[in-house]
This record gives C-alpha cells, sequence and structure tokens, in this order.
C-alpha cells in the first residue's frame, strides 16, 4: 500500500505499494555468498521483469472492472479497450515500445515507479506515504530505561548493517525462486531530499566515504552520533549508552525551534524552505549530517496519558506522525528512511520513508532487531577505555521566514493529526490456525473478510488494493492484488441472504478465496493488470503523445480509487504496520497474522462523514468470526 491520494493515482494510474504479502514462512533464506561490488553473486540469475500479453492484460482489466462498476459503464469501457488493442493501434505501439523499454533496462518499471509513486508525490509523506509500525511495550518507564534499550537497538541496527556491509545477508527464497535483494542495501545511510517539484533520494553507503554516525532526536535537538570506535569497530550498548546519556544531558531546555516539522509539510512548501535552509552554511552542514547518517533515533517524551486497551492506538499515532507539534512530531525527521522511536514510557517502533524500498527489509532488520535486544547474555567484547567524543550537536540558524514556514507546518501538521482516526485491534479469536485447519490461504481469508465487513457496511463492493511482491525479478517492486472479484461479490452478497443455504455460502467462500490466491499468483509473477497499464500510459507520455481514451475513462478512476488499501504485514514479531487511507474516503487496513491472534490497525479521516475507523473494524472482527462459525457449522459433503 501506501498512502497515494485519489488525484495521484487518476493522474498517473497507480497507487502506492508496500509489498507485504507473502508470509514470513514462505520466505526462505539460505546462505550468500559474498561478493564485491553493488549486486549480490544471486541478482544476475534474476530474471527481468516481464511486459505481460496486451491481450491479456485487457482482457483482465475488464474482469476486474465486474465488481466496481454498472453494467452500463463496462459496456462503455469494453468498446475503449476494443479501440485500444485493436491491431495496429495506439496500445499495440505502446506494447512494441515497452518491449523495447525492456529489453534495454534492468528493469523496465522500477525507475518509473519510484518517480510517480514517491519523488513526484506531493502530499506530505507522513500519514500519506510513510507507515509507522508498532513494537509491543518494552519493559521501561523512565529515561534510563529508554537509553539503555535505545543503546541495545543501535547496537542490533549495526549488527544487522554488518551483514549488508559484508554482503552476506541470508538470499531469501519463495517457493524455490531466489528474490531479488537489493532493497536491503537501500535502507540505511540513505535519505529523501525535498525538492520544489520533485524529490530525489541519496544513498551515502555507496559513497566513497560512508558515513559513521547515526542521528539522535532528544527534544526537537539534534545530534550526529558516531557509532564506531577509531579502530572501525562498532561501539558496544554501554558506550552508546553513555553517549546517549550525554545528549540527553545537554538537550535539556525545550525552547529549540522544532526544525523537525518541516519534514511533515507538503513536498512543495518544505522543497522551498529547504532551499532557504541550505543558503546558510550551518543549515548546510546540518542537514548533510542529518542526510548522511545511518539511520535516526528518536528519544520521545512519554505519550499522552489513556487507558490501557487505547494504548496500542495512541502508540501508532506517535509510529504514524508523533501526535501533533504538541508532542512529538517535532521529534523526527521524517525525510530519513528509517528513524526508530523509543518512548520514555517503553512505547517503542519505527517509521520508514517508503521511496527507497518495500517492507520485507524493514521487518527483516526490526525482527532481528528485536531477537538482538531480547539476548541475555552479556557482550563478549570489553568496553575500550578510549573516551568518547562527545555528539555533535547540530545547529541551525532560524530567519524570520523559516519561522513562519516552522509556523505553518506545525498548524498543518496539527490539522492532519487531528483528522486522522488511527485504530488498533487484536482480534484474539483465532489467528492463521484456523483459515490453515480449512486448507484455505489465511491471506485470501482475511482479504474476504475485509471484502465481507465492507459490504456490511455499504451495501456495495469497493476497488481494493493488496501490495504483491515482485521481487522475483530483478530490482522488483510491487504490483496490485485486486481483492475485489466477481467470485468475492458473489460471497459477500449471499452471505446474509436467509434465503441462501449454508453449503452454498461455503462454496462461494471457497471460490472467493480461491480467486484471490488465483491472482496473487498471477501478481507476484508479473501478470497483473496495474503496472503493465502504468506502463503503457507512461510510455505514451515519454512519447508525447495524447493519452489514450481508455486512461481518461470513469471506470479506470473508479479502478484506482481504493476506498480499501490493504496490506498484510507478516512479521516473527508480535507487531503491527500502520498507514493512512489513499482517498479521503477511504480506509487504510494492515494487519499482521499471528498463529493464535491478528493484530489490525485501521485507519480513516475523521472529516469524511461516510467513514467511521470503529464501525470498520466491527465489521471485520464480526466477518470473520461469522465466516469460522460457517465453516464449522456446515458439515463436509462425504465423497
Amino acid at each position: 500500500m501506501w498512502g497515494i491520494c485519489s488525484r495521484t493515482m487518476g493522474k498517473m494510474g497507480m497507487a502506492m505499494p508496500c509489498g507485504w504479502i507473502k508470509p514470513c514462512h514462505l520466505v526462505k533464506p539460505v546462505s550468500a555468498t559474498r561478493v564485491s561490488g553493488r549486486y549480490l553473486s544471486h541478482q544476475k540469475g534474476l530474471p527481468s521483469l516481464p511486459i505481460p500479453p496486451l491481450q491479456q492484460t485487457c482482457e483482465r482489466y475488464l474482469t476486474a472492472l465486474e465488481p466496481i462498476v454498472e453494467a452500463d459503464e463496462l459496456k462503455h469501457t469494453e468498446q475503449l479497450v476494443d479501440e485500444f488493442q485493436k491491431p495496429g493501434g495506439v496500445g499495440e505501439r505502446l506494447q512494441r515500445s515497452l518491449e523495447k523499454r525492456a529489453h534495454n533496462k534492468e528493469n523496465w518499471l522500477s525507475e518509473w515507479w519510484v518517480q510517480v509513486a514517491y519523488l513526484d508525490y506531493r502530499l506530505p509523506v507522513v500519514v500519506h506515504s510513510s507507515p509507522g509500525l508498532v513494537l509491543p511495550r518494552m519493559n521501561f518507564h523512565d529515561k534510563q530505561g529508554q537509553m539503555r534499550f535505545a543503546a541495545k537497538l543501535i547496537a542490533g541496527v549495526l549488527d544487522f548493517k554488518t551483514m549488508i556491509d559484508n554482503e552476506t545477508l541470508p538470499v531469501e527464497y519463495l517457493g524455490g525462486k531466489p528474490l531479488c535483494m537489493n532493497q536491503y542495501y537501500e535502507v540505511l545511510s540513505s535519505c529523501r531530499i525535498p525538492g520544489v517539484k520533485r524529490d530525489a533520494i541519496v544513498n551515502h553507503a555507496k559513497s566513497s566515504r560512508p558515513p559513521k554516525h547515526i542521528t539522535v532526536v532528544h527534544n526537537f535537538q539534534f545530534f550526529a552520533l558516531d557509532v564506531y570506535n577509531s579502530d572501525g569497530t562498532a561501539l558496544t550498548a554501554d558506550q552508546l549508552y553513555s553517549q546517549l546519556e550525554r545528549i540527553c544531558s545537554s538537550a535539556l531546555q525545550t525552547d529549540t525551534e522544532p526544525i523537525g516539522i518541516l519534514t511533515t509539510q507538503h513536498r512543495d512548501s518544505w522543497g522551498k524552505a529547504y532551499v532557504n535552509l541550505m543558503k546558510d552554511k550551518t543549515n548546510k552542514e546540518s542537514l548533510l549530517a542529518i542526510q548522511r547518517s545511518i539511520f535516526t533515533v528518536c528519544l520521545d517524551g512519554a505519550m499522552p496519558r489513556g487507558s490501557d486497551d487505547s494504548y496500542r492506538s495512541s502508540a501508532a499515532v506517535q509510529m504514524l506522525h508523533g501526535g501533533g507539534s504538541q508532542w512529538n512530531s517535532a521529534n523526527r525527521w521524517f525525510d530519513k528512511t528509517l528513524q526508530f522511536i523509543i518512548g520514555e514510557d517503553g512505547t517503542c517502533g519505527a517509521n520508514y520513508e517508503h521511496a527507497p524500498a518495500e517492507g520485507p527489509p524493514i521487518v527483516a532488520l526490526i525482527d532481528h532487531v528485536v531477537e538482538y535486544t531480547n539476548r541475555k547474555k552479556p557482550e563478549t567484547v570489553p568496553t575500550p577505555m578510549v573516551p568518547l567524543p562527545m555528539p555533535d550537536r547540530l545547529h541551525f540558524n532560524i530567519t524570520p521566514e523559516i519561522k513562519k514556514d516552522i509556523e505553518e507546518a506545525k498548524q498543518s501538521m496539527n490539522i492532519l493529526a487531528q483528522d486522522l482516526d488511527v485504530r488498533v485491534m487484536v482480534f484474539s479469536h483465532f489467528g492463521k490456525n484456523v483459515p490453515k485447519t480449512h486448507k484455505m490461504s489465511p491471506d485470501a481469508f482475511i482479504q474476504m473478510a475485509l471484502q465481507l465487513a465492507y459490504y456490511r457496511l455499504y451495501q456495495r463492493c469497493c476497488a481494493t488494493y493488496e501490495s504483491a511482491s515482485l521481487r522475483m525479478f530483478r530490482l522488483g517492486r510491487t504490483d496490485t492484488i485486486r481483492s475485489a472479484s466477481s467470485a468475492s461479490a458473489a460471497f459477500v452478497k449471499a452471505f446474509d441472504d436467509p434465503s441462501r443455504q449454508n453449503t452454498e455460502k461455503v462454496d462461494l467462500m471457497e471460490k472467493a478465496v480461491k480467486a484471490h490466491r488465483s491472482y496473487t499468483t498471477v501478481a507476484v509473477s508479473g501478470q497483473a493488470i496495474d503496472r503493465h497499464l502504468l506502463g503503457l500510459k507512461m510510455q505514451a507520455v515519454e512519447e508525447k503523445l495524447s493519452i489514450p481514451e481508455v486512461f481518461k475513462d470513469s471506470a479506470y478512476a473508479k479502478a484506482l480509487n481504493y476506498q480499501l488499501s490493504t496490506s498484510q504485514v507478516p512479521s516473527k514479531t508480535d507487531c503491527v504496520m500502520c498507514f493512512g487511507p489513499v482517498v479521503t474516503n477511504g480506509y487504510g487496513v494492515c494487519y499482521n497474522p499471528m498463529e493464535n491472534h491478528i493484530n489490525f490497525a485501521v485507519s480513516s479521516f475523521n472529516a469524511c462523514k461516510e467513514t467511521n475507523t470503529a464501525h470498520l473494524a466491527k465489521a471485520v472482527e464480526g466477518a470473520l468470526t461469522d465466516m469460522r462459525t460457517l465453516l464449522e457449522q456446515t458439515p463436509k459433503a462425504k465423497l
């Protein structure tokens, strides 16, 4: 998934990705061989992303429209599609050009995708694009516990970084096929740079002098902390703790201008403010230090007090946007690819900027770090006695103009924070175990529950986005699994119909689950429709042709108006990812299916009167329990 507004989708014909689709147990790691250079040894052996046949995509596109558009609208679209794909027509011309592009590039899509899905995207990255991740509450409640945990976490990330630097990360496999590992090499030492009309990404890991420091933010103040000793060894957790103590002691005053809040702004506004900031030598040095850093650690104050029931939802708010200017939204640098967030009260998690990578490398890194922090054995490395240099405070010279930008950013962030409603729900009745007992894909089962929940609330089906990983291909990113199908529509319409027999309802459920499973296979094999259609449209732009009518059609706009933007985020850790809706009248739904329970994060905008986060969360719970009840009450016919 990841937050892209309907305007951008309508313009470019896509929605944001997240790349989590396959449960972790299906991704099998094996040892990689160390090689020199940017790519791992297996990368060259990976196939290129295919371009599906034009006729196949056109047929599948019309099928995908069936549950979400009216019959007369579909008829009109059929005529446009026939015109588009006729022999010698514009569709064939664009297809040939796309095939030529694929022949000349390592991946015909990835460059375009980063451009249109991220760098051209102008809404704030906060909520609209960057996901948050909530870890289980940690067992500390004070500043010392916070710093102790932060020190272990930093050491854990550096431990993972060693595998990245040595190119000894285990290669992941899916269904016996190796996956592209490139994204693991994009998440550390990288940062998004705001532009006035288009952003950029820098990755300093690939520079001749890779960075040796991280950024630590506390009380809205930024510090560059060297995390390697002069001999190149990583600082121990004890050394890191003493350095964090020094940072917290020197960041006591809170009258600093909250420069970090600027990264929450609309990208055009932030781009202009950034140009002004960079005119000053001190500011420029501080900004470069943040951008070059390996990652960011945000040491937050305690969260607003709430009930235990609402704790996870409050934590999700902190991970997603920080709660507004009066809380922690300025204690961040949202352009940084990876930010670890540690609250004084044990609230922990992460936020990440989506452009360089999808979810799997982030989740794998976080699983590794959590496992590392839980290790009981003492550090075998003795702490060197050499005195460490004081961490560098990063200074900013604030002009009246920049001060005005900061005030505007505070106001905009506060409006967004108040508008977003996020609920974390732990569905405790069952987890992956129940669908597996009935020989159903847990992901497809949960997706059908989402379809049923939505239908019960609105009496209609809507375009639904679920992310599919294209990592079977070199530099692969994502495509869309369209969860709303004719089979899912038949299932949800029949489910609450008293005139239908239970055996028929179970049969429709099984067909819907199988249809979803089948589309998932199509998508991860590079044969889904959405990225192919985007490629054809981008090719028309590239060749300066007028945009074909099929892309101006109201049905195409409906197909991309994802009122349900969903993502499965499987993790070994009992965590939950969260993100905002991608359209103003839609929902963001993220879930982590564990063996005996499912963690859900549901979001919507308060400004929209049609949507209600609590209602959808309750409807999902009801749909899941009702689907299980139906399966358990309907005996299988004996063959």
